[in-house]
């Protein structure tokens, strides 16, 4: 029986630390729920590489890696670029230009770029293939990293504003920012935002807004959580105003609500919108991007599920978070995975169910 496991948004090598795979013990558990898997999808964000210099997050991501393809030896690995570490496809959508993407494309390492082959190399004697926007893993299952649902969000979060501003800057013929129906209409709303935030971290000193901190602090804010009292009282009260502006700007749709629900709720909306526009015909997709894993006891079924029947499955994520990893219980918990077996429904994985958040990292 062919097994496959994806695991998405390890964030390896981030300047915070809170990439749970480099802490004491973690790794096991993964290593662990690779055996008896013959392919291990990487399906984005791999690579923390908005903290720090390339070289920097590269180093502190070998153990890891290493370790990896130490165990998967003669197995495949397949490496599927986000956002985070949408540069390691530079060089090969770089000489694509324009040119009309398919939804699995893939190439060497050496191909996509530098880094991608320094990946290679870590992860030897594993075989590694880069795959994007997406991979198929049998005829009827999916699975991409998710960043195209950034475009489609109704969460105002700062990389979500800066995707629909590069939209009308990107896409010309008189269309809207969001009118994307192909994968290489997607990367020309994108592209230019993750290639800013690449090079503010070549710099050696990427800010808190390119490293994703500003936008927790934001949330934390906005939540009562966190933050300066002023703030705190402030900033809610003047929220539903900064959203109708930018609504009126046509930078929406876009809604005020900041809830864990609604969080969750746009993040599927978009991701739907995205299986819909690229014309996706599966019977599951997988998808991370949004660290949130599902389906999971509790959840909506029908939320989950699309209109034709398709139904979507969320890896989660390997990074330890205090503003969302709150409990083991959360769908923000990390460690999570997907398993793939031929014949059956993608199943969720929890590998670090049983860990503290002293042990992650949350002490």
């Amino acid at each position: 029986m062919d097994r496959t496991l994806v695991v998405s948004d390890l964030h390896l090598g981030s300047r915070s630390g809170s990439d749970v795979l480099r802490r004491d013990g973690v790794l096991e558990a993964l290593l662990e729920a690779l055996e008896g898997v013959e392919r291990l999808v990487l399906l984005g964000d791999t690579l923390e590489m908005r903290q720090g210099r390339a070289s920097v997050v590269l180093e502190r991501s070998r153990p890891v890696l290493e370790r990896l393809g130490a165990v998967l030896a003669g197995r495949t690995v397949v490496l599927v670029p986000g956002n985070h570490d949408h540069a390691l496809l530079g060089s090969w959508l770089e000489r694509r230009g324009a040119a009309a993407l398919a939804l699995e494309q893939r190439c060497a390492p050496a191909q996509a770029s530098f880094a991608a082959e320094t990946v290679a190399s870590m992860l030897a004697p594993a075989q590694v293939e880069v795959a994007y926007p997406g991979v198929w893993l049998s005829g009827d299952i999916y699975a991409l990293h998710g960043h195209y649902l950034d475009v489609h969000m109704t969460m105002p979060t700062i990389e979500r504003i800066a995707v629909a501003i590069s939209g009308r800057v990107s896409l010309d013929g008189g269309r809207r920012w969001d009118d994307v129906g192909a994968p290489e209409d997607y990367e020309a709303v994108i592209a230019p935002v993750y290639a800013w935030a690449h090079a503010a971290a070549q710099s050696g000193r990427p800010s808190p807004t390119v490293e994703g901190g500003r936008t927790v602090s934001t949330w934390q804010s906005l939540r009562g959580t966190r933050g300066r009292a002023l703030r705190r009282r402030v900033l809610p009260l003047a929220f539903p105003w900064i959203v109708r502006a930018a609504n009126a700007l046509g930078l929406g749709p876009l809604r005020s609500e900041l809830t864990t629900d609604e969080l969750r709720r746009s993040g599927l909306r978009a991701a739907g919108t995205v299986v819909e526009r690229l014309g996706i015909e599966a019977r599951h997709v997988i998808f991370g991007h949004t660290h949130r894993a599902g389906m999971i006891d509790g959840d909506i079924a029908g939320e989950w599920l699309l209109p034709y029947g398709a139904r979507l499955h969320n890896a989660g994520s390997w990074t330890f978070s205090r503003a969302f990893s709150s409990s083991p219980q959360s769908p923000y918990w990390p460690g999570t995975a997907v398993l793939v077996e031929d014949g059956a429904p993608p199943r969720l994985l929890s590998l670090l169910r049983e860990r503290s958040a002293a042990e992650l990292g949350g002490a």
